[in-house]
């Protein structure tokens, strides 16, 4: 059989996986992509440490993508956590759990990791187009805009891994939405996932907790009851323990108009010792030293008691325990989705057939965070889209055998 040429619109990890799995077929692979380098959203994400995934009960792994967990089933079983710590192994990379169960590169960089993926890739013969940024359809041609001017392609088959909304600054800017929309691809409009809240906190708590980190509580939505931390900012509240929260607030916010994190400041206690040890406190003593004796709460604890509590809460032990073991933080808005992790929203899975190729577009392929799904962070992204990528690729791989 003639090689056939396939056009991979995207080098992030989604459309690197679909390389290196169609690297075998002995086709003509070409990765473009808009930005001077690759991955640029995954390099940022591993300044940090890079979370690979997640060695929690698989079980319950798959069921961390809400609605789109059935669908992404079948790409997840094919490349699931232990599949991912595998993989960078074979890439020379060695992999731990830390004690939150994320996996992580024992070297926590994501430089050394892409380095050897993409050696790998180059000794497979992948080409890869830098600074070509797709613009488009003009009937079965592919636009691009290079530094050399504008550039038609007429591939054989073609995979779109452009990611989503957030972080538009390193390449998902969902500047493809109309294109596709316009071809008869149902999309759902992007928000903001993983991301911080707005808070209406007054001057004084602002110009004083700002950057404050708010630790050992837990965090209650219909998402669960959280053990986690969480980050006071100017504008609100953002962090780990707000992001595992994050859809929930949002779509609360969305279909009634408000919407709370309900926190316990001191999860170690029950209600009826809280109660006990405050008023053990003499009422001689300041309000302030009360909470610190009885309750070990001060500093931005006792600010956020402080901030949402009526003239009535803090009264009596019986209250002002209810309170603290039942602290909301209301919240008005999710940040904007440029600052956002990730982003809800995307391609409509009824616009995606199983072998994750567009049903309004043969030949044209989608993966990553294209796709309308969200993760909570803790390496469920990341595997996600390096599954999807792969599931594509052998889609693309077996369509171009008919």
């Amino acid at each position: 059989m003639k090689p056939k040429e396939i056009a991979i619109i995207g080098g992030g990890p989604a459309g690197l996986a679909a390389a290196e799995v169609l690297s075998f077929s002995g086709h003509s692979i070409t990765v473009y992509d808009s930005m001077p380098t690759l991955s640029r959203k995954f390099l940022l994400a591993g300044k940090s440490g890079l979370n690979l995934t997640h060695a929690e009960d698989y079980g319950q792994f798959v069921m961390r993508f809400g609605s789109a967990s059935d669908r992404l089933r079948p790409a997840l079983d094919a490349f699931s956590p232990l599949a991912v710590r595998a993989w960078a192994e074979e890439l020379g990379v060695k992999t731990f759990i830390g004690t939150s169960g994320r996996v992580f590169p024992t070297a926590m960089k994501a430089s050394p990791l892409l380095r050897a993926w993409l050696k790998r890739l180059e000794t497979c013969g992948i080409k890869i187009r830098t600074r070509h940024r797709w613009t488009g359809f003009s009937g079965r041609d592919y636009l691009f805009d290079t530094p050399d001017g504008q550039k038609m392609i007429q591939p054989d088959a073609a995979l779109l891994a452009l990611g989503g909304a957030s972080w538009p600054r390193l390449g998902s800017d969902a500047s493809w939405l109309p294109w596709l929309q316009n071809a008869g691809v149902n999309v759902a409009s992007f928000q903001p996932a993983n991301c911080g809240f707005e808070v209406a906190w007054d001057d004084m708590f602002r110009e004083r907790f700002a950057g404050a980190p708010v630790k050992s509580v837990t965090a209650t939505s219909d998402a669960g009851i959280i053990p986690g931390e969480f980050v006071i900012t100017r504008h609100g509240i953002e962090g780990s323990l707000v992001y595992a929260h994050a859809a929930n607030l949002r779509e609360r916010l969305a279909s009634q108009g408000e919407a709370a994190l309900l926190v316990d400041l001191v999860p170690g206690r029950t209600l009826e010792r809280l109660v006990k040890d405050l008023a053990r406190q003499g009422g001689k003593s300041s309000f302030s030293n009360r909470l610190r004796k009885g309750a070990g709460i001060d500093g931005v604890k006792l600010a956020l008691l402080r901030h949402f509590a009526d003239d009535t809460d803090l009264t009596n032990p019986e209250s002002t325990a209810r309170l603290i073991k039942h602290l909301p933080i209301s919240v008005s808005r999710p940040r904007p989705i440029a600052e956002a992790i990730s982003s809800a929203g995307g391609i409509r899975w009824d616009s995606v057939g199983e072998n994750y190729m567009l049903k309004a577009i043969p030949g044209l392929f989608a993966a990553g965070e294209m796709l309308d799904w969200e993760a909570p962070t803790g390496g469920y992204l990341l595997t996600a889209c390096l599954a999807t990528g792969r599931a594509a690729g052998r889609g693309i791989a077996e369509w171009l055998k008919c």
